[in-house]
């Protein structure tokens, strides 16, 4: 493994060997943030670092806050896998890939340390300003590969990030009665919420059908932008949200 110069001034460097070219020397253009999912973050950057796991990502945030670079940023880390925004299918080519170590969901969502979530921060503004990153394109690996993924989840704090000047939110709208939709349900209602999950940059089908897919697609809308209740489940709550969310772009 070859070292490199970083190049976010506050990292060590630690290279993995796993990475590539660029497609068409393409410009990272969004930032996905993953967690590890592994008991002990020692155990996940050696893995990142493993030629065995054909895995890896630019970045690696431990709780302490330290950030090791595995990959530098002109190059395609392998973090993203099998996932898809606004029609683009090659994620790990237009984007800075940040692993986050957290137990995730199979360690009971433990919480995001002050320290390391301030690290997070303070890389993703140097990376967002270097690349000229939209706030919009700030995302989760749940938003590019639905169903598939669910990191960071839905404890991660997405309002303290954007607070801080980085990604894109809105203040949920409460959780209350009336209308909604859900697996099953078909006709022009849905086909319109299809739309606006769409329109936003999930690859949603819109087939006027609330299936599995779907379903997969409002629960990962939910977890980044209306954690409080992950059940797929298109309620007035979330519906008004991510009207206000695309009414903000």
């Amino acid at each position: 493994m070859i070292a490199f110069k970083p190049d976010h001034a506050g990292a060590a460097v630690e290279p993995s060997p796993n990475h590539g070219p660029r497609a068409g020397d393409r410009a990272p253009d969004m930032i996905v943030l993953h967690y590890t999912g592994m008991p002990s973050a020692e155990g996940a950057l050696s893995w990142l670092r493993s030629e065995e796991s054909q895995v890896s990502s630019h970045y690696f945030v431990h709780e302490d806050g330290r950030i090791t670079q595995l990959v530098p940023e002109t190059r395609r880390a392998w973090h993203a896998g099998r996932s898809s925004w606004k029609g683009d299918t090659d994620i790990n080519s237009a984007s800075i890939g940040i692993e986050i170590a957290n137990a995730g969901h199979p360690g009971g969502l433990p919480d995001f340390p002050d320290a390391q979530v301030d690290a997070v921060v303070e890389l993703c503004r140097d990376c967002g300003g270097r690349w000229n990153i939209r706030p919009e394109r700030v995302l989760g690996h749940s938003d590019v590969a639905p169903v598939r993924k669910v990191d960071p989840g839905e404890k991660f704090p997405w309002r303290r990030l954007f607070e801080a000047g980085v990604g894109h939110w809105v203040e949920p709208s409460p959780i209350a009665g009336g209308r909604f939709f859900q697996r099953g349900d078909q006709g022009q209602p849905v086909e319109a919420l299809q739309s606006m999950l769409s329109l936003y940059g999930y690859s949603t089908e819109i087939t006027g059908q609330f299936c599995d897919r779907t379903e997969g697609d409002v629960a990962a809308f939910q977890r980044h932008f209306r954690p409080s209740r992950v059940d797929g489940i298109a309620d007035f709550s979330t519906i008004d949200t991510l009207h206000r969310l695309l009414s903000a772009l």
